[in-house]
């Protein structure tokens, strides 16, 4: 995909009776989630055109042209929006979009290839890595007629100490894995 998209907010059902759907921003400012272009699903098609919106507790109520009832607005429950890439600012330095993590390889502090991004997930204690661990040689490049075993992920915290640095040019990322040994001291 020439231009990607990243999700920055998330439908949460119903909000009163008149259609008010009730949005979750994942913007550092709620209501930035609509400053980067119209709404879209996770295909890129426009979702919600949104018309009016007010803060509400740990979240956003918005009216939106397509949606005219309680109970479409609640059937919207779940439903990640999206905008472009490219209409969103760029980060920071030391600040990255999730999207631009995913794919990147991953080499521990030493040197040693470990895989590549597969997602980043958030389950409210902080970020969480999804590495997809580098394939031991198979029984197909070693010659034997094995199939190759499958390879697990590992879920590191994304935090400055485990990941100490990430290089979005270069298409990597290195992590710090602790000795169980030295963790405990």
């Amino acid at each position: 995909m020439t231009n990607p998209l990243i999700c920055v907010a998330v439908c949460a059902g119903a909000f009163g009776v008149r259609g008010e759907i009730k949005i979750k921003s994942f913007t550092d400012k709620p209501k930035d989630c609509f400053a980067y272009g119209p709404l879209r699903d996770a295909d890129g098609n426009l979702f919600l055109t949104i018309t009016a919106h007010r803060a509400v507790k740990n979240a956003l109520a918005v009216f939106a042209d397509e949606i005219k009832t309680r109970e479409q607005a609640q059937a919207l429950s779940g439903t990640k929006l999206y905008v472009y890439r490219a209409d969103m600012p760029d980060p920071d330095e030391d600040e990255f979009y999730f999207e631009d993590l995913i794919g990147l390889e991953v080499k521990t502090t030493d040197g040693k290839r470990m895989g590549k991004i597969l997602a980043v997930h958030n389950h409210g204690a902080g970020e969480l890595l999804e590495i997809k661990q580098e394939a031991k040689r198979s029984a197909a490049t070693t010659g034997k007629n094995k199939a190759a075993k499958d390879t697990p992920e590992f879920y590191p915290p994304f935090t400055k100490k485990a990941v100490p640095k990430v290089d979005i040019k270069a298409g990597r990322v290195v992590i710090f894995i602790e000795d169980a040994d030295s963790a405990q001291d």
